[in-house]
């Protein structure tokens, strides 16, 4: 495909799907699109790349590179936010990495990070949680956190629609609900914002079913439905339900539910069998802090997953450090779970942890397990000896203040080392 304004290296091959097998094959030479992003994106994602290079070549192989805008700079570029040829670039090519993107709050284009994921159909958000040595956390033990977050990523909030208050609009959306559909309930009196939300099978089935087979293949004990059916019981409390028959149809002998394990088994699973329970959303959040090790993996409808995946982040040391990546079928866009952080922007102070290990999650997809492997022990000393950025050195005693690049540098040395 010709692009009107992305270069393609020559050297590299594309990473291919096929969809019957539902495998890609990876050439050792893939080219894999990297949007740089808004804010410390700039920063931290040249630094994540000369490590995820670094890993690359000590195991033989190499990243090609193709450099594709948004946000900002396809604005300087196209003059708009979200240009087709990166779309269709990540599209070809299957796997991609990207920086944070601003997204205005209030007012504004929405966000490209949605834009992204629903164009592609990268319906699982997937955001690992798991502790660093050395890393300071404002919890006791930190280590116990050792969670994968399953995010649904193109319902929910992510495709609902509001109307503003004060509106014709919205009052007609008031009499209809009220009038029209019988409800018996009348809504707020004066002004009010009205907003609806969908959540549908097929949406929460794929992103369940795609939590049950991680835990399988992963060796986790349990799958965790995170929702508020208790008081929206068509949307959440119906992903609820959803989730259990995918439990119940596709994985009958891999799975079983909580009913079972403390009916048949006196509440010890069998070591062949993935738990399959349900929380209501604010229990949960409490239930991260209190028993923090009885999950394994959670499935969640979107805004769920936004607000459990960062406090599950903020217990093992914050969002700087907490990776994520967005999966379809045959294709993930790897990204970092912070924001933009535009203030930081250009100073190379800002921590790319978080962007190095989005970029690990991304080599763990194209099967360079070993590559994986690497980054994270690299990454581990680093923090473990205190050589961090400021965010982490200002909380540590006796740490060492690096820049964003002076980091990278260094993990890059380790990984040199460690091969």
């Amino acid at each position: 495909m010709s692009y009107e304004n992305v270069d393609i290296p020559e050297s590299g091959e594309k990473i291919t799907y096929d969809e019957e097998t539902d495998e890609i094959e990876v050439p050792d030479n893939p080219i894999i699109p990297i949007i740089f992003g808004d804010g410390i994106g700039k920063d931290v994602a040249p630094a994540a790349q000369k490590v995820l290079d670094a890993a690359a070549e000590a195991t033989g192989r190499n990243i090609e590179w193709a450099r594709v805008l948004a946000g900002g700079s396809a604005r300087d570029e196209y003059d708009e936010n979200l240009p087709e040829d990166t779309v269709e670039a990540i599209r070809e090519h299957r796997v991609a990495i990207k920086g944070p993107l601003t997204t205005p709050v209030g007012a504004g284009f929405r966000s490209l990070n949605v834009a992204l994921r629903k164009k592609l159909d990268l319906y699982a958000n997937v955001r690992p949680t798991y502790y660093l040595d050395g890393v300071p956390s404002p919890v006791k033990n930190p280590e116990e956190m050792d969670m994968v977050n399953f995010r649904e990523n193109t319902e929910d909030v992510y495709a609902g629609i509001e109307w503003e208050a004060g509106t014709d609009d919205v009052e007609e959306v008031r009499d209809f609900v009220e009038d029209d559909m019988g409800f018996d309930e009348t809504i707020h009196q004066g002004d009010v914002g009205i907003g609806i939300k969908p959540i549908s099978e097929f949406g929460t089935k794929r992103l369940v079913r795609r939590a049950i087979e991680y835990a399988i293949e992963n060796d986790r004990d349990s799958v965790t439905l995170v929702h508020k059916g208790n008081i929206m019981k068509f949307t959440e409390g119906a992903f609820r339900d959803w989730g259990y028959e995918v439990a119940e149809e596709d994985f009958p002998e891999e799975t079983i539910d909580e009913d079972t394990l403390w009916e048949e088994y006196d509440g010890e699973a069998p070591e062949d069998k993935v738990v399959v329970k349900d929380r209501i959303a604010d229990n949960m959040l409490q239930q991260l802090l209190t028993r923090t090790d009885n999950y394994d993996v959670l499935a969640m409808p979107n805004l769920n997953g936004d607000y459990l995946s960062d406090a599950a982040g903020a217990q093992i040391g914050g969002l700087g450090i907490a990776p994520g990546a967005n999966f379809g079928d045959g294709r993930v866009l790897a990204e970092p779970v912070h924001g933009s952080a535009p203030k930081h922007a250009g100073k190379d102070k800002a921590n790319p942890t978080a962007m190095i290990l989005s970029g690990k999650l991304m080599l763990e997809y194209i099967g360079w397990d070993d590559a994986a492997d690497l980054v994270h022990e690299a990454v581990e000393a680093q923090i473990s000896e205190h050589r961090v950025t400021y965010d982490l050195e200002r909380q540590v005693e006796g740490g060492v203040k690096l820049s964003t690049s002076e980091y990278a540098e260094e993990v890059v040395e380790r990984i040199e080392d460690l091969a």
